[in-house]
């Protein structure tokens, strides 16, 4: 990346944030580790950065692993998947009903864990970069903390942000949204010559590189309105541009056959991946009586697609059988004729209907009757284990050899960078229906688009991305976050753009204002 691209409107924020960084607004006791002993001035940095870095690498792919929290914020409130009660199943006093009807108030669990996680990676990452760390680790370290910034101001607003050298008994300062963004970027740039450049495969794809940098500067810039208010800025767009043709001058570029870019082989396609366990994407949404050699128990039954998600797709809108017309990000599902020990009987993408035993026998449900799934679901609670359309897009099937719980949960992908340059262009009065269909013919069986408005590259961006952290933020960015959809009532409260600081989070720091409307 050249640099300079980059850095000039930036020395001022960076001189202006010295002033303005402060502290995680968790209330700390004096028995963490990650507070000295003494208090203020009592720093003792960290014995090993190089092996603090690695430990950070590893909590940070702990706390996107898991199906609530950030995953739960970022996809369970949108309107591509839900997780309706079944029975008593995934009941859970409605804590997930409150994510897909925007009903959560500041006391929710994923909400308050999310805030927690984030802010103690944010302060580890510090604690190593004020450890005088070798230029490698510093750079690494930097762009760990940048990374869970960015969460933080995604989901929340303003962050707090605790100095190395505060003790317990400060409350600490609070960084605004728009000063946010300007420390994630500072924080990135400043981080970008100790990076090695980055190249696909998954030897260099699983740490911190330019790439990756590049990827977090370009989703920045692409939402710079949302988190500094005003209008979309040229100045902006063209730094995205500029970001993903960086990215792609290093060999990153789309990938063919589509689901195996989710497997742990080599790809051109990933530029980012964390090395978090992605069993929760493939179980959480499989039916118990569908499973694998490496999880014999089944599946969990739980997260479903809406119906009108579904539909986004091309192909017969009832089936989903190799051969229904379907294009290729749709999937597909094994029946009588081709299921078998490779696919194991599990479908890619979209599960619906009869599902089968990788023998080609019918799999039955708990009654006994055949597994169908059905397309519908009439309301949040009182479904049947059978209702919903499931979505596998990690199969077990880990390029021939069943891995289900392999630790490879991809972050940041080139379609999402070129999607990202097209939107760009287009918020500068480009015509991007040729790149949006570039992607497009690299999928099979999905045929061009006539042309691409604001609308549909949003649907694109869902049927490429679904289930990878990134639709609510599109959602908010496009103005649709509080749109109606199915099993949610119109919001239309612009206030829910953000989530609420958790009630623990405003007791424990007083600097610390409740965002609007909670």
């Amino acid at each position: 990346m050249n640099i300079q691209k980059y850095m000039k409107p930036v020395f001022g924020s960076i001189f202006v944030l010295v002033g303005l960084v402060a502290c995680t607004d968790l209330e700390i006791k004096e028995t963490d580790s990650i507070i000295s002993e003494s208090t203020g001035g009592g720093f003792t940095p960290v014995a090993n950065p190089a092996s603090s870095l690695s430990d950070l690498y590893n909590k940070v792919g702990g706390d996107f692993a898991t199906q609530e929290n950030m995953y739960a914020m970022a996809e369970v409130t949108t309107d591509e998947l839900l997780v309706p009660t079944r029975g008593t199943d995934w009941g859970d006093n409605g804590i997930w009903r409150q994510l897909h009807t925007h009903t959560w108030t500041p006391a929710h669990l994923f909400i308050k864990n999310a805030w927690n996680n984030l802010n103690q990676n944010v302060f580890r990452a510090t604690e190593i970069i004020e450890s005088n760390p070798e230029a490698g680790v510093l750079a690494e370290a930097r762009f760990l903390r940048a990374f869970n910034m960015f969460f933080l101001m995604d989901f929340f607003g303003s962050v707090p942000f605790r100095e190395v050298d505060e003790g317990p008994e400060i409350n600490p300062k609070v960084l605004s949204r728009s000063e946010a963004f300007s420390f994630v970027e500072a924080d990135l740039l400043a981080a970008f010559p100790g990076l090695p450049d980055g190249s696909p495969g998954t030897a260099n794809t699983g740490t911190a590189t330019k790439a990756a940098a590049s990827f977090l500067l370009a989703k920045i810039y692409l939402n710079s309105h949302i988190y500094n208010g005003g209008a979309v800025d040229n100045g902006n767009m063209q730094k995205v541009i500029d970001a993903v043709d960086d990215i792609a001058d290093l060999g990153f570029g789309i990938e063919t056959g589509y689901f195996q870019i989710f497997e742990s082989s080599d790809d051109i396609e990933t530029i980012f991946y964390l090395n978090s366990d992605i069993g929760a994407r493939i179980w959480n949404s499989m039916h118990y009586n569908q499973n694998s050699p490496d999880n014999t128990g089944g599946g969990w039954n739980g997260f479903s697609t809406l119906a009108e998600f579904y539909d986004s797709f091309e192909g017969d809108p009832n089936t989903n059988y190799e051969g229904d017309g379907q294009e290729e990000r749709r999937g597909w599902v094994p029946d009588a004729t081709n299921a078998n020990n490779v696919n194991l009987g599990l479908g890619y993408g979209f599960l619906i209907n009869q599902q089968y035993n990788e023998d080609g026998t019918k799999l039955k449900n708990r009654q006994g009757g055949d597994l169908i799934l059905k397309k519908e679901l009439a309301s949040l609670v009182g479904n049947g284990e059978t209702d919903g359309i499931r979505i596998l897009k990690y199969h077990p099937n880990d390029g021939g050899e069943v891995n289900s719980f392999r630790r490879h949960q991809i972050l940041f992908r080139y379609s999402d960078a070129h999607l990202m340059k097209a939107e760009a262009m287009m918020r500068m009065g480009e015509d991007i229906t040729s790149m949006v269909n570039e992607l497009r013919q690299a999928r099979a069986n999905t045929p061009d688009l006539p042309n691409v408005t604001e609308d549909v590259l949003l649907a694109e961006r869902g049927r490429e991305l679904y289930i990878e952290f990134w639709r609510r933020n599109d959602l908010v960015r496009f103005d649709k976050f509080t749109a109606p959809w199915g099993l949610k009532e119109v919001s239309g409260d612009p206030n829910m753009n953000l989530f609420p600081i958790p009630e623990t989070a405003l007791l424990s720091n007083p600097n610390l204002v409740q965002n609007p409307g909670y």
